[in-house]
């Protein structure tokens, strides 16, 4: 257990009785996702994992009887004002500047017509109808700070990518992240009666960057649904379905193209091996599986033009982001997962990747060492060097076993990462954020 998780649900010893108060679960919970709906493909614009993450918390929070209702803005007209995912889940589509055309750096100027909708669609109800706020991302943290406050109920925050962490380490012509996003945050941690890291690392860097109270940070991984992403009827399989030949050394990357997440890095690498190896390429399918995003949007053409100027065009796969079903088998078929990337939160795809009995080469950073087990489930690389990669993508061609014997070991390890086990301790995060808030009144009002 962490050093934050463990202060979670302590209580001072010198509490008098009448303060002690029942553990509680919240009966619903108002989950806000302002700038990405959980009803969009991940891999698009910017849906990726934060979309999963909360899809899949919220299904399985529902099954332990905490209903949530998600409310995300609308990005178009034809969406209906209110979807049921499931029983116990919601999503409430908040009209909140033009539908379509607006980009993430919009939307600040966008929320407070956004926790308009929010508070409208309180006003319908009883009081105490919310007895949580918890906010993904700062945009949503913002307009949570203010629905908290004003419902009387504790808010939890999840900062998912964090401002300072992501400028200070930015890919060559990537955009730093703007001051207001960081006073932002700042704002918002110091607001939160808890806060959700997905790493210790997280939550290190929460008190760190920006002066979190310890006792307020909780860890808790992200999962992956494991029903989905199995290994199933394995590899042959898998690229028998997507058409790619059974002998071929296939490196994939998954995921939003934008210079963070640096594929470029792979296809750098691919030129090295190919030049090394020349005779790898008769063998070689290098799949990049997504869609231009954040700053990648600027120049969406800009790793085809790559591979041509690297000479690897021919042994390239472009492919615009897929379901998660077919996703599963991509990440089947592959010899190996690249995620080069120069910031990761978790690195989600890494764990969905393991799941079905891939192993994974990333780059040490954020909690990709935390969702890798270097050596054993696969390779994690300090730095960007694509030499580097080279020299694992290397390994994998000159030993045809290595990704079985790697893929079993990283199947295992993902079985520890399910979304039941992520719902429970958010639920407990829930728990003590409630407690906390209850005394906090108490006090103020006594």
């Amino acid at each position: 257990m962490s050093q934050y998780a463990g202060r979670l649900g302590r209580r001072s010893p010198a509490a008098p009785p009448r303060l002690r108060l029942p553990h509680r679960r919240p009966r619903r919970v108002a989950m806000l996702s302002v700038h990405t709906s959980p009803l969009h493909q991940p891999g698009t614009g910017d849906a990726g994992g934060m979309n999963v993450y909360i899809v899949e918390l919220a299904r399985r929070l529902a099954a332990i009887n905490v209903e949530v209702e998600i409310f995300t803005r609308a990005t178009t007209a034809a969406l209906p004002p209110t979807v049921e995912l499931i029983p116990g889940v919601l999503v409430r589509h908040v009209d909140a500047g033009p539908y379509e055309g607006l980009a993430k750096e919009d939307l600040p100027a966008q929320l407070c017509a956004f926790t308009h909708g929010v508070m409208q669609a309180w006003a319908g109800h009883r009081p105490g109808h919310y007895d949580l706020v918890h906010s993904h991302y700062w945009l949503s943290g913002h307009v949570g700070w203010l629905a908290a406050q004003r419902w009387g109920a504790p808010l939890v925050h999840a900062m998912h990518t964090m401002a300072k962490v992501k400028n200070a380490a930015l890919a060559a012509g990537d955009t730093p992240e703007p001051a207001a996003r960081v006073i932002g945050e700042t704002q918002i941690v110091a607001a939160a009666d808890r806060l959700i890291a997905n790493t210790d690392e997280e939550a290190a860097e929460l008190v760190r960057h920006y002066a979190a109270d310890p006792t307020k940070v909780a860890v808790v991984h992200p999962g992956v649904n494991l029903e989905r992403f199995r290994p199933a009827d394995g590899r042959a399989a898998a690229r028998a379905r997507l058409g790619l030949p059974q002998d071929a050394l296939i490196p994939l990357f998954a995921g939003r193209i934008q210079p963070l997440k640096a594929p470029d890095v792979l296809l750098r690498a691919v030129a090295v091996l190919l030049a090394q190896r020349p005779g790898l390429r008769s063998r070689l399918v290098v799949p990049v599986v997504g869609g231009p995003s954040g700053s990648g949007l600027t120049k969406p053409e800009s790793l085809q033009k790559l591979a041509a100027r690297l000479g690897i065009a021919d042994v390239m796969r472009f492919r615009p982001p897929v379901r998660q079903d077919e996703l599963a088998d991509w990440f089947r078929a592959a010899s190996v997962l690249v995620m080069p990337s120069y910031s990761e939160s978790f690195g989600l795809v890494a764990i969905e990747a393991q799941a079905t009995g891939t192993p994974v080469l990333a780059a040490a950073v954020g909690g990709l060492p935390v969702a890798v087990r270097d050596g054993r489930t696969g390779f994690l690389i300090r730095g960007h060097d694509p030499a580097a990669y080279a020299r694992v993508l290397r390994a994998f061609a000159d030993d045809p076993g290595l990704t079985d014997r790697m893929g079993e070991a990283a199947a295992r390890h993902a079985e520890s990462f399910g979304w039941g086990t992520a719902a429970a301790a958010t639920a407990e995060v829930y728990t003590a954020a409630m407690q906390s808030h209850r005394r906090r009144v108490r006090t103020h009002h006594d």
